[in-house]
């Protein structure tokens, strides 16, 4: 077995919320080049969107409903 697949069966063994902070960590570690604008960017789009919401604007929905909503758009259905 190489490192590559020997260090794949051990992420895999754990826990969820772990595997995804590393799976985060090893995505973030491939983006060599960093927008300076792009914080101050989403930062004022996600103030946006929430002054939308808090003036009804915008309607929201529950995770799960988001979750079985992404997962139709997909192609999956949500066995949740």
């Amino acid at each position: 077995m190489n490192d590559r697949n020997r260090l794949l069966e051990e992420a895999m063994h754990l826990p969820a919320e772990e595997r995804a902070a590393l799976a985060g960590a090893l995505i973030e570690s491939l983006d060599t080049q960093v927008d300076e604008g792009a914080e101050q960017a989403w930062a004022e789009e996600i103030r946006r969107r929430l002054q939308r919401v808090d003036a009804d604007f915008a309607g929201t929905i529950s995770w799960s409903e988001a979750r079985r909503r992404i997962l139709a758009g997909a192609g999956r259905a949500s066995s949740d």
